[in-house]
């Protein structure tokens, strides 16, 4: 009777639905037991999700408690990151567990201040994150992270990630002066992402976000082809002009094999500041046509605040400065659902066993 009861329960468990993966929990539950009516769960995610640990314990014991053979409920979850599937022909680089792009297919989306605020929410949810700005023409970063000074290096060739507010942090912008123009062609800017991808000791992340640089061209094709990337996100305005490049942005992804996650929309809609009132100033729904377009995710839409542009350009991201602000748990959400599409994602086969981190 008891194993009976535990089978029962357990699957009970493993069909209750996933919202950022958008399947049922399944193996995530690693185990049941019960004794004397005394039920105890592991629930071990493959994303993190610190934010949303409680609320799934609680229905974890709702519905447990519902049943007739249940007196109590004990809850433990945890999560573990794993490597995912890149690029045919590329492997994981050290310290690295997975690479996302974040991308835009035009200038002036905000996909910088989207970058960082994602590092910043996935740190937040309990994961290791790393950010590199790849805009070898006009990194953000260094302003955005507040970073001052320049790395250290490891017998003058492996660079020491910099760090701000947590995340592990390179760009060309803490290299040169502030003041020197890159006026590199081409090559010499893919060279440049390349040596900064490679040489710098990552230090155990489960995420490194690239910030892209906006556009299909050269950085973003070399990109493609020499660095291992699980997964890219897309951002956009409601725009349609926007919308348009997003569309190439997808479209390139798709042929060099790297998976879309889904659309972010940023600028959604303005905030303001006196009054609180809510508009549409740049259109609406864009965001909904291409994810649907494109058989995307839309992985959440952003507003337009007055907050989330200064705290940037202060060098503390909103995420970092205001963590109950409601644009910083909406960018919580927001990550929450781009990692949990990833774990969906294939696996790499032949990595190391990942460790596990207990949230509750």
């Amino acid at each position: 009777m008891s194993e009976q009861l535990q089978d029962r329960l357990k699957h009970l468990v493993a069909a209750l639905h996933d919202p950022h993966t958008g399947q049922a929990l399944g193996d995530a539950v690693r185990g049941l037991a019960v004794s004397d009516g005394k039920v105890a769960v592991d629930v071990v995610l493959a994303y993190p999700a610190a934010g949303w640990a409680e609320t799934l314990a609680g229905v974890i014991r709702n519905t447990l408690l519902a049943d007739d053979d249940v007196d109590a409920v004990t809850v433990d979850i945890g999560f573990q990151v794993i490597e995912h599937k890149v690029q045919d022909g590329l492997t994981p680089i050290p310290g690295v567990r997975n690479v996302l792009a974040v991308s835009s297919g035009k200038g002036g989306v905000g996909k910088s201040t989207v970058a960082v605020n994602l590092a910043l929410a996935l740190q937040a949810e309990g994961a290791s994150v790393g950010i590199l700005d790849a805009d070898i023409y006009g990194p953000s970063q260094p302003r955005m992270l507040g970073l001052k000074g320049g790395p250290r290096t490891v017998d003058g060739q492996k660079i020491i990630p910099m760090e701000a507010h947590g995340l592990q942090a390179m760009s060309i912008g803490v290299l040169v002066r502030q003041d020197q123009a890159m006026i590199w062609r081409g090559p010499m800017a893919t060279q440049a992402l390349q040596q900064m991808f490679s040489q710098t000791l990552w230090e155990d992340l489960d995420y490194l976000i690239i910030d892209l640089p906006p556009g299909t061209g050269d950085i973003q094709l070399s990109l493609a082809q020499k660095v291992p990337v699980a997964g890219a996100i897309a951002v956009t305005t409601p725009q349609e002009v926007a919308v348009d490049d997003v569309r190439r942005a997808a479209l390139m992804f798709g042929q060099v094999k790297i998976p879309v996650l889904g659309v972010l929309e940023n600028m959604s809609t303005h905030i303001c500041s006196n009054c609180g009132h809510e508009e549409a100033v740049f259109g609406s729904g864009g965001g909904e046509r291409i994810a649907a377009e494109l058989g995307l995710p839309l992985l959440g839409q952003v507003p337009l605040n007055a907050g989330l542009g200064r705290s940037t350009d202060e060098g503390a991201p909103i995420v970092a400065a205001e963590p109950d602000h409601p644009t910083s748990v909406r960018f919580r959400e927001i990550a929450r659902r781009t990692a949990g599409l990833l774990s969906v994602q294939s696996r790499n086969k032949a990595v190391r066993m990942p460790k596990i981190k207990i949230m509750e």
